[in-house]
């Protein structure tokens, strides 16, 4: 009976160090070394969800399954990590991936309005590739 009130005692101590603090509050992608070329992280998050688009121009045959919608919002969230550490002169197209991929990432989006937003997905993201180049 005492160790069970010695746990419901600490219990709360032990949850308030298990949180996470401010400087993490921004992560959203796990494995990587904050090191990590900002350029090397966002496309190669861009090649993963390329992996399971239809070819440039034919964004109009695009299935929006949970798999597409899931690697776009990695995608988002690879690039609202490291986008701001990305050259400035990609600036633009950083901003544009955020936006794009913010509706891209929801099921609940209408259908005509998913192309559009991927369109000007993919011209963004060619932007940033061929910058980190």
């Amino acid at each position: 009976m005492k160790r069970l009130a010695a746990v419901a005692l600490l219990l709360p101590v032990l949850l308030v160090g298990c949180q996470d603090d401010e400087s993490s509050a921004q992560q959203y992608s796990t494995g990587g070394d904050p090191t990590d070329s900002p350029c090397a992280r966002v496309v190669s998050a861009i090649g993963y969800a390329d992996l399971m688009l239809e070819p440039r121009g034919r964004e109009d045959r695009q299935h929006f399954e949970d798999a597409v919608t899931g690697r776009l919002a990695e995608a988002r969230g690879i690039t609202l990590q490291f986008g701001d550490r990305l050259p400035s002169s990609l600036r633009g197209a950083v901003e544009t991936v955020k936006a794009t991929t913010a509706g891209l990432s929801k099921n609940d989006v209408p259908r005509e309005r998913q192309v559009t937003l991927l369109k000007q997905y993919r011209a963004a993201a060619d932007r940033i590739v061929a910058g980190c180049a």
